[in-house]
């Protein structure tokens, strides 16, 4: 005898098959990554039927108090362990969320199937996929319990239309300081894949065997206890007081060529999912650790690679999956190409004109949903990209002289021509000096006098939010071949003495302006807000030195402090400990003898000027 089920049972019996809970993971708070993960289609990276195009996976989050809503891009996540278990197939899809709203958040996937659909902006694109599309849920988030250097103690750093960048957590500002170098951070033999053996430039692959003694007990590792060298190198970076690492994602046909997210060299379209488990990790650990990960996504070799040039199937993959895995970390920057554009000759790939530099920054602005900084590396100059022309929030900068004397004048340049077009850059400073030298191991230049004068406060003087430092390549430990980072450890010393300064200070900096022209010795370098406060590099102590406060008058006091920037340490008194302001005619403006540093020996301090309020 055959049974009848009522019609409206048999029109549920899909629904409740195909959207299953998801398994929620994270804790779940304001900033951190909270993760659902989903049964989906049993896949595999080289399926025939290509799960990377021919799936898109998005789960949109919405706070109905503040009544934000952010799309989420979601991933193919293999077995849903695949960074331990190397797992090229399975049928988990993940999405990270990273809330930045308390209170409850409701959520709705969208899981689709068809002919080129990831990369498609179409809601309804292909078919529905089944399983979890349509599927709804919700959660509440209350507040971040982190402190100290974990960025998730201090919220999303954001472009705010300024010079610097806020977190918006907790509404500080943000300097910058780390190495640029190496490039090819990323080309670690622990990672998956068979990059190690590829027979492209193997010899470049690292173990980071020196940090292996920096990896502590509970610290992350993957597999059978893989990871742990490099997760030291992070650790002893933070020991330093640094703030910020860079890294490229995709160095085929580069200098390196061990870098890419993809299962092979020569296929773009499929990522290998262990691999990029695995960098999450790293990441994931930086981010706790207190620092601001520098994404770079291609570089001058490579930047026609992905549809020579052009935003099409591979170059949108890329994006979407970088976006996907890692765009909910709270400090980060997306940089569209190192050394980009057509300025040398021989380009391996073809080099991007103005409207693909244009189309990269657009895709990141569209995609990313918590709308990271967004910037691009010299090669060619930025004037196409000024203003309401590009998405770019700023620039990243490379100068080319071994004494870094380009380094100011080029932040200032940027700092003024972003601002005359209407639209304020934040410019960092992230390859300071030039190919060859640049920032040198300590065994060659113990002191690094010109690092430190020339582009570490010349920038930070010269309204930069920050600096990374490059490696040249005709010194050991050099962009390529650097596996222990203690080969610059005084100089770590020398940046960590700058961020100090600038907490001591306890100065609102972002509103600062470089003012070299109000120094009476010019070679010597001033940043300030007029008669608020006066940072300057005093690079010759013995000469009296003045300052110009403009429209001083008889009830304006400042203080004089001095800071020693070699050697670090607390402000200290000189010779004159504050002054009281009034007119005087000399060639009609007014001006301020600073005094002596504490101890004249012959080296630069910086100078501290504050308005007493």
């Amino acid at each position: 005898m055959r049974k009848y089920i009522p019609l409206l049972l048999i029109s549920l019996i899909p629904l409740f098959l195909q959207a299953g809970s998801p398994e929620v993971s994270g804790e779940l708070k304001v900033w951190h990554k909270i993760t659902l993960t989903f049964d989906g289609p049993e896949v595999s990276e080289t399926d025939d039927y290509n799960p990377f195009v021919n799936y898109r996976f998005n789960v949109e989050f919405y706070h109905d108090e503040s009544e934000k809503t952010l799309l989420v891009p979601g991933y193919f996540a293999a077995d849903g362990n695949a960074g331990n278990t190397s797992a090229s197939s399975g049928n988990k899809w993940r999405v990270h969320f990273s809330p930045d709203e308390i209170g409850e958040w409701t959520w709705k996937a969208s899981f689709r199937k068809g002919k080129w659909v990831a990369i498609s902006d179409k809601s309804t694109t292909g078919n529905s996929g089944g399983f979890m599309d349509e599927a709804t849920g919700s959660f509440t988030v209350m507040e971040s319990d982190k402190t100290g250097r974990d960025m998730r103690a201090k919220g999303r750093l954001k472009y705010i239309g300024e010079h610097y960048l806020r977190f918006a957590g907790n509404r500080e500002y943000f300097l910058k300081l780390g190495p640029d170098a190496p490039e090819n951070l990323l080309a670690y033999a622990d990672f998956d894949g068979d990059f190690a053996s590829d027979g492209h430039k193997d010899h470049f692959v690292k173990t980071w065997e020196a940090h292996l003694q920096d990896w502590k007990d509970g610290d992350p590792t993957w597999g059978d206890g893989k990871g742990k060298a490099l997760i030291g190198a992070i650790n002893y970076l933070a020991s330093e007081g640094l703030n910020s690492f860079s890294f490229l994602t995709n160095n085929i046909v580069g200098d390196d060529q061990n870098v890419f997210p993809y299962i092979d060299y020569d296929t773009y379209d499929r990522f290998d999912v262990s691999k990029l488990d695995q960098w999450e990790v790293i990441f994931e650990h930086g981010t706790k650790m207190g620092f601001f990960l520098h994404f770079k996504t291609l570089e001058m070799e490579n930047q026609g690679l992905l549809d020579n040039g052009g935003l099409g199937l591979h170059r949108k993959l890329y994006y979407r999956e970088l976006i996907a895995r890692f765009a909910h970390h709270p400090a980060l920057n997306w940089n569209l190409c190192e050394e980009n554009g057509e300025w040398v000759k021989n380009h391996p790939t073809p080099p991007q004109n103005t409207m693909e530099r244009i189309s990269m920054a657009q895709y990141f602005a569209d995609h990313d949903p918590y709308g990271h900084h967004i910037v691009i590396h010299n090669g060619i100059q930025f004037d196409d990209l000024l203003g309401d022309a590009s998405a770019l929030t700023g620039v990243s900068l490379q100068t080319h002289h071994s004494d870094f004397r380009l380094v100011r004048p080029d932040t200032i340049k940027w700092r003024e021509r972003s601002a005359a077009a209407g639209k304020k850059w934040a410019v960092a400073v992230d390859e300071p000096g030039d190919a060859q030298h640049s920032l040198v191991p300590d065994k060659d230049d113990p002191t690094h006098d010109d690092a430190r004068k020339q582009a570490l406060w010349g920038a930070l003087l010269a309204g930069a939010w920050g600096l990374e430092w490059y490696f040249g390549y005709q010194h050991d430990h050099s962009d390529l071949t650097c596996q222990d980072f203690r080969s610059r450890d005084l100089f770590w010393d020398q940046c960590r003495y700058a961020l100090e300064f600038f907490k001591m200070a306890d100065i609102p900096y972002w509103k600062g302006e470089p003012m070299d022209e109000t120094i009476s010795e010019h070679d010597n370098f001033l940043f300030g807000q007029h008669k608020n406060f006066y940072v300057g590099l005093i690079k010759d102590p013995s000469v009296e030195n003045k300052i110009e406060i403009k429209r001083s008058t008889d009830e304006d006091t400042y203080t004089v402090q001095w800071f020693n920037p070699r050697k670090g340490g607390e402000l200290q008194s000189g010779s004159l400990t504050e002054f009281t302001g009034g007119w005087t005619k000399e060639d009609r403006k007014t001006y301020y003898t600073l005094g002596k540093p504490p101890v004249d020996d012959g080296k630069d301090w910086v100078v501290l000027v504050k308005k007493v309020k």
